[in-house]
C-alpha cells in the first residue's frame, strides 16, 4: 500500500475540469503536495458544482473532460510522482433529473419488473413508487404528453409500454410511479433517501451485484494504477458498513481507504474496518481546540444568556433532534415502526414514539450492531429512564433488534439515527446554539469548550500509535467555516469581555430580531472580514433557515427574511460602526494569523495524512458551502511559491505568504524524509510563559513548536525566560522555515520564534 505523504483536495466541476487540474499538477509538486485528491469524479446530475449527486457510476464525468481527460490527469499525476486519491459516493445515486440516471429511468418505466429495481431501497409494499415533485395536490391536472413521455414543467418522465392513450392524468395512473405534492415526501416517501433530499435515492450496495454496478469503473482505475486511494462519503448511511468496508477492501487491497466517519468526541473508529481512517474531523477539533482558551467558557455562556441565546445545548440538540424525527424524516420513523412486531399490542403512535427517542437518544451517529452494542444500550438506557410509558414497547423493540441485529429493523434504525444525529445535530443545533461559533463545527461538541495541552497530546499519541495513516483536515468542503476564520475566532477567547462590551454595544445599534443568528452574525462578520454584503447575506440566509427558528427553508417567514437580507448593508453602511467593527479586527487579526500558523504546522506535521483544502495554503476566509467551493487564484499561489524557493522569507501579514511557506516546508519535508515523521513525544516548555507554547517531536531528529494564547502571551510580556528543551543528541538543529541554526540545546522561545510564532526543526549532521 502506498500512503500518501499528503493530500490536496480540489473541487472539481464544470468550471474546473479534470484538464484544469492537470495544469495545476506542477505547482502541487513544487508545494510539496504527496496526491491529488478530487471531489467525485463520476458523471453527475446536469450542472452539479459538487459531484455528489451522481448518476452514471460507470463512467468518468463528460462535463469534467470524460474519460480521455481522466487518462491525462492520472498521466500527469503519475510522471510527477503524485498520487491521486478520488472521494466515491456509496450510499445514493442522483434521481434529480430521472432520464440522466439509466437505472432510476427504467425502474420508472418498468416498476418492480426493471432489472435494477433492487438497485434502489424501494417499499413496494406501499404501491407506486412516490414522487414528491409536484407543487400542489392539484397540480397532476398540469400534466401533459411531450414526446412520448410525461412531463410536468420541466421535469419528464417514461411511460410504459402499453399504458399511452387517454389524458395525460389517465395515463398517469396507469404507471409505476405516482407524482405527488412535494410537500408529502417528508412524511410518506417510499423510497430511502440521503437524509431529507428527495432528488437523492439511496443503493443497495450491501446487495454484491449493485455493489459492483457501482464501483467496478473506479475498481478498474485502481487496478490499472490510476487511482492509489479512495475517500468513502457517509458510511453511516450504509446497510452494513464494516461489511462494505471488507468488500471494497477485499476489491482494492493496495488502495489508501479513508472514511467520512464523523466520531464523537471520546468515539473510537471500528477496529473490524479494514480502513486506515477517517477523513479527520476528530483530528480537526483537537487542532483547532488547543488554541481556544478554556477558561473564557463561563464569560461566553454569560453573553449568551443575556442575548437570549440558548445556553443548555443538550437541551437545545434535545430540541432539534426531535424537530428532524417529528417533521423532517418522519417517513423514516414509521417505516422503521412498521418493522416492530407487536404494532397492534402497543399502538402505532407509542411504536413510532419509541423509536423516535431511541434515535434522538444516541451519543454518537450511529452503532454498529454487533460491535457497538455498548452504544445501543446506552441510547435505550436514556429513553428507559426519561420515557417509563414507553418501557413495554422498548423491551420488545430492544429483545428484536439483539435478536436479528443484521435484519431489517436493526438496520434501519441505524441508518436513520445518524440521519437524525446529523439533520438534528449539525445542521440546526450549530445554528441555534452559537455561544462560540469557532466551536460549532463537523465532529466537534460546542459544550466542550477548547482542547487541553495534555489531552491534545495524549489524542496525538494515540493517532500514531493506532491509525498513523488516517486523514487530518483543518478545512473541507463540509466545514461550517474554514480554518482561518477559526483562527481569528479562538482569540475572542482570550478578550472575552472586550467582545461582549463590542456585541452588546453593537446589537443595540443593529441587532437582528432573532437571538442565535444576531449573536452568530457579529461573530461571522469578525471571523471573515472584510466580507461583502452579497457574501454575508448569502451565509445568513442560509444559517436562519438551518436553524428553523424564525424560518425554514420549506416554511418561510417573508419579513424576517427580508430583514435578515437588509442587515449586511445596513451594518456595513454605517459609516461610524463599520469603523468599529474593522478596529476590533485589527485589534484581533495578527493574533488570528498566529493560530493560523500554529494549526496549520501542527496538522502538517502531527500523526496521520494532511489534507490541505483547495487554496487554504494562503488564508482563506470561507464560510460554508457554497462559499467555501469559489474558484482558487492559483496564479498569486504560484508567484508566492516562485519568490519563497528563492529563499523569500515574507511578513506575517494579511498576504497570507507566512502560511504558503510554512505549508510549502512542512509539506516538502514531510514527503522528502518521511523517516523523521515516526512516533510522538510531547516537550514542555519552562518558564513564565509556558503554557503559551506547544511542543512535539516525531522523531529525535524532528521538533515542532507552535505559540498558542497569542493575545495574552502579547499582554503578559512576552516569552521572557521561557526555554525549550531540544532533545538529545549530536548535531546543530535547523529551523527548516526560516534556514536559521540554534546553537543551543536549550533555546529561548524569545529568539527561536521572534520571526515567526512558529518553528520546524531539525537535526543535521554532526
Amino acid at each position: 500500500m502506498t500512503v500518501p505523504a499528503s493530500t490536496y483536495r480540489v473541487q472539481l466541476r464544470p468550471e474546473f475540469t479534470f484538464s484544469d487540474a492537470a495544469d495545476l499538477v506542477d505547482y502541487l509538486r513544487a508545494l510539496g503536495v504527496g496526491a491529488l485528491y478530487a471531489s467525485p469524479v463520476l458523471d453527475a446530475a446536469p450542472g452539479s458544482t459538487h459531484g455528489y449527486d451522481v448518476v452514471d457510476p460507470t463512467r468518468a464525468r463528460p462535463a469534467l473532460g470524460g474519460e480521455e481527460q481522466r487518462l491525462v490527469l492520472a498521466g500527469t499525476l503519475r510522471e510527477a510522482g503524485l498520487g491521486l486519491v478520488v472521494d466515491i459516493v456509496p450510499n445514493h445515486l442522483s434521481v434529480e433529473v430521472p432520464r440522466a440516471n439509466p437505472w432510476w429511468w427504467d425502474v420508472l418505466s418498468d416498476g418492480q419488473g426493471s432489472r435494477y429495481a433492487g438497485y434502489f431501497d424501494i417499499d413496494w409494499s406501499r404501491g407506486r413508487l412516490l414522487l414528491p415533485v409536484l407543487g400542489s395536490a392539484d397540480a397532476v391536472s398540469e400534466l401533459s404528453i411531450e414526446d412520448g413521455e410525461l412531463a410536468y414543467y420541466d421535469h419528464r418522465f417514461p411511460i410504459a409500454p402499453g399504458t399511452e392513450g387517454g389524458s395525460p392524468e389517465e395515463v398517469h395512473d396507469r404507471q409505476h410511479y405516482e407524482l405527488v405534492d412535494w410537500r408529502r415526501g417528508n412524511a410518506e416517501l417510499n423510497y430511502r433517501r440521503f437524509f431529507d433530499i428527495t432528488t437523492l435515492a439511496a443503493a443497495r450496495v450491501e446487495d454484491p451485484e449493485v455493489f459492483h454496478a457501482t464501483h467496478d469503473e473506479v475498481l478498474r482505475w485502481i487496478s490499472a494504477g490510476e487511482v492509489t486511494g479512495l475517500r468513502v462519503d457517509h458510511p453511516d448511511g450504509l446497510a452494513d458498513p464494516g461489511a462494505y468496508m471488507r468488500r471494497l477492501r477485499e476489491a482494492a487491497p493496495d488502495a489508501w481507504l479513508v472514511v467520512e466517519k464523523i466520531l464523537h468526541p471520546g468515539e473510537a473508529l471500528p477496529t473490524s474496518w479494514p480502513v486506515d481512517g477517517t477523513t479527520g474531523y476528530d483530528a480537526l477539533r483537537e487542532i483547532c481546540g488547543v488554541f481556544v482558551d478554556a477558561s473564557a467558557a463561563p464569560d461566553f455562556t454569560d453573553l449568551a444568556g443575556e442575548l437570549g441565546v440558548p445556553t443548555d445545548f443538550a437541551k437545545c440538540e434535545d430540541t432539534t433532534r426531535r424537530l428532524v424525527t417529528d417533521t423532517i424524516l418522519v417517513a423514516e420513523v414509521r417505516r422503521i415502526a412498521a418493522l416492530i412486531d407487536g404494532c397492534d399490542s402497543f399502538g402505532v403512535e407509542a411504536i413510532r414514539q419509541a423509536v423516535a427517542e431511541i434515535m434522538i437518544g444516541f451519543d454518537v451517529y450511529r452503532s454498529y450492531l454487533p460491535e457497538g452494542e455498548p452504544n445501543w444500550s446506552a441510547a435505550i438506557s436514556r429513553v428507559r429512564e426519561a420515557r417509563p410509558d414507553l418501557v413495554g414497547v422498548l423491551d420488545a423493540l430492544d429483545s428484536q433488534v439483539r435478536d436479528a441485529p443484521a435484519d431489517e429493523l436493526a438496520t434501519r434504525i441505524q441508518q436513520t439515527s445518524g440521519m437524525v444525529v446529523a439533520k438534528g445535530t449539525e445542521d440546526t443545533a450549530f445554528y441555534r446554539y452559537t455561544r462560540f461559533a469557532a466551536l460549532n463545527e463537523v465532529g466537534g461538541s460546542p459544550d466542550v469548550f477548547g482542547v487541553g495541552v495534555d489531552e491534545f497530546h495524549s489524542l496525538a499519541a494515540a493517532r500514531e500509535a493506532g491509525w498513523p495513516s488516517t486523514m487530518t483536515a483543518l478545512t473541507t468542503h463540509d466545514t461550517k467555516r474554514s480554518e482561518d476564520v477559526r483562527a481569528r475566532l479562538a482569540v475572542l477567547s482570550e478578550l472575552p469581555g472586550e467582545f461582549a462590551a463590542a456585541v452588546t454595544a453593537w446589537s443595540t445599534k443593529h441587532g437582528i430580531d432573532e437571538p442565535s443568528l444576531n449573536l452568530l452574525a457579529w461573530q461571522t462578520l469578525i471571523g471573515a472580514w472584510p466580507i461583502s454584503p452579497a457574501r454575508l447575506r448569502d451565509y445568513l440566509d442560509k444559517a436562519a433557515k438551518e436553524a428553523k427558528v424564525r424560518t425554514t427553508w420549506v416554511d418561510h417567514d417573508e419579513a424576517f427574511e427580508r430583514a435578515v437580507a437588509a442587515w449586511p448593508d445596513e451594518v456595513l453602511g454605517d459609516e461610524e460602526l463599520a469603523a468599529e467593527i474593522a478596529g476590533f479586527v485589527q485589534r484581533v487579526s495578527h493574533h488570528g494569523w498566529s493560530n493560523g500558523l500554529g494549526q496549520k504546522l501542527l496538522q502538517l506535521t502531527s500523526p496521520g495524512v494532511p489534507d490541505v483544502y483547495q487554496g487554504t495554503e494562503l488564508w482563506d476566509l470561507s464560510l460554508v458551502d457554497p462559499d467555501n467551493r469559489r474558484p482558487v487564484d492559483y496564479d498569486r499561489r504560484r508567484e508566492i511559491l516562485g519568490r519563497i524557493s528563492t529563499g523569500w522569507l515574507p511578513e506575517v501579514d494579511d498576504t497570507g505568504a507566512a502560511k504558503l511557506l510554512v505549508t510549502h516546508r512542512a509539506l516538502t519535508l514531510r514527503r522528502d524524509r518521511p523517516a523523521l515523521f515516526h512516533g510522538y513525544r510531547a516537550i514542555h516548555a519552562a518558564g513564565d510563559a509556558a503554557d503559551h507554547a506547544i511542543a512535539f517531536t516525531r522523531s529525535s531528529d524532528l521538533v515542532v513548536v507552535a505559540t498558542r494564547l497569542p493575545a495574552q502571551l502579547e499582554a503578559g510580556g512576552g516569552w521572557r525566560d521561557t526555554v525549550l528543551p531540544l532533545p538529545a543528541g549530536s548535531g546543530t538543529w535547523i529551523d527548516v522555515l526560516t534556514d536559521r541554526s540554534v546553537e543551543s540545546r536549550l533555546p529561548a522561545l524569545t529568539a527561536l520564534l521572534d520571526r515567526f510564532p512558529v518553528a520546524l526543526l531539525v537535526r543535521g549532521e554532526p
